[in-house]
């Protein structure tokens, strides 16, 4: 196994991982941006109205987005998987 296939693996590897977690994070981030803005305007300073809200966010996030990261996540792993003698031999 040649130094170039080991960095194109790991470059293939954080590529998915930025894909797939990319969606969920900014849902998160615009989640998160819209309750500090709702707390700093009504003076409400409840330290779980920060935390559920994205929570359910995410959850529903992952309910949009889920099939569509499963399906990348899984192209890779096979694709590991079968090139695996490749990358052993």
């Amino acid at each position: 196994m040649s130094n170039e296939m080991v960095i194109s693996i790991a470059e293939q590897a954080i590529k998915i991982v930025l894909l797939t977690s990319g969606p969920l994070l900014l849902i998160a981030l615009i989640t998160g941006l819209a309750v500090s803005i709702f707390q700093a305007t009504t003076q409400i300073q409840e330290q779980t109205l920060a935390f559920v809200p994205k929570i359910i966010a995410v959850l529903v996030g992952i309910i949009f987005f889920g099939p569509w990261m499963l399906s990348h996540v899984t192209s890779y792993a096979s694709d590991i998987f079968e090139n695996l003698s490749r990358y052993i031999g």
